[in-house]
């Protein structure tokens, strides 16, 4: 092929559940029910804490960002997600697979971020509960998030550039519901180092960093707890966390099982690494309102205040 255009697919094919065809009809039920839940709970989360300057804190603030990034990965992988399973669609132009594989990765990259930052606010918030909005200042809190959403973008704008220069020359099947750089990168018949080895960087400096810097926070937090003389304040101490801890289990455990299954378990069936790979796209946004809105009264209580000025 000596036409360089032939050498760029003009689409690829996604992945449902491959033997599960017939069964579309039915699975397309939970995926349109975690889509509503994750969509609708954060876009709540983000209301409430916009209409309620009470919570106009350091914690809130850092989880409307949170909010933010789980509703970015949810949008970026519901329209191929749902055309799959209600219309039987998985084709995607090569351009839109470009967009979608950086929609989700930013999104991710930046969620990861959020949650170490939340982790650092409770650190603050235990260690130096009497400065904590003194050290954490809106300026501070505004400054974290452009940070983060730079750094997610700049991170992954050369990724679709560096695959777009590749020749692809094989089959054009993607392994999942959606476009992701682990699965494009197989495909190009060219030398893919440069894009192996940014991949490798960016999950190193991002997810790898985030959650080593994680465990270190939630261990300068247990020491501080731990130093607390009376047992009700290490309950105390202890409580504010767990939320962020669950988000953090949420995030992190589908994430490893993804990582895992794909490194030792290469000949499980194909549609249980798809389930997996979806539990991580889709059960975080989906658990992490639920979560929030259960342990923490205010968010309850802003719930309640918004759906009763809705009804009256």
């Amino acid at each position: 092929m000596s036409n360089s255009s032939q050498l760029t697919p003009k689409y690829f094919l996604l992945t449902g559940f491959p033997g599960l065809e017939t069964w579309y009809p039915w699975l397309v039920f939970p995926f349109c029910f975690a889509y509503i839940i994750g969509i609708v709970g954060n876009t709540l989360i983000l209301a409430v804490i916009r209409k309620n300057s009470s919570l106009h804190q350091p914690m809130f603030l850092f989880l409307a960002m949170l909010a933010f990034s789980e509703l970015g990965v949810s949008a970026s992988t519901l329209p191929t997600v749902l055309s799959i399973f209600l219309f039987g669609a998985n084709k995607i132009y090569f351009e839109a697979c470009l967009l979608q594989m950086f929609s989700i990765h930013s999104f991710s990259i930046m969620e990861s971020g959020v949650l170490l930052a939340m982790s650092v606010d409770r650190f603050v918030a235990i260690y130096s509960p009497l400065r904590y909005t003194a050290i954490l200042t809106l300026p501070r809190i505004s400054g974290t998030s452009v940070t983060l959403g730079l750094k997610s973008l700049l991170l992954m704008f050369p990724l679709p550039f560096l695959l777009k220069r590749l020749p692809f020359c094989g089959h054009n099947v993607l392994s999942h519901s959606y476009c992701l750089h682990s699965d494009l990168i197989q495909l190009p018949c060219g030398d893919t180092r440069p894009n192996s080895i940014l991949g490798l960087c960016i999950v190193t400096s991002t997810f790898g960093l985030d959650s080593l810097l994680i465990v270190v926070s939630y261990v300068l937090i247990l020491y501080t707890v731990l130093n607390i003389t009376s047992g009700e304040g290490q309950r105390k101490a202890l409580n504010t966390c767990v939320s962020h801890m669950c988000a953090v289990l949420v995030y992190y455990v589908p994430m490893i099982s993804v990582a895992l299954v794909h490194r030792f378990m290469k000949h499980a069936l194909p549609a249980v690494r798809l389930l997996l790979a979806n539990i991580y796209l889709l059960v975080p946004p989906m658990l992490n309102p639920i979560i929030y809105s259960a342990k923490n009264r205010q968010i309850r209580q802003g719930l309640m205040q918004l759906f009763l000025q809705r009804k009256y």
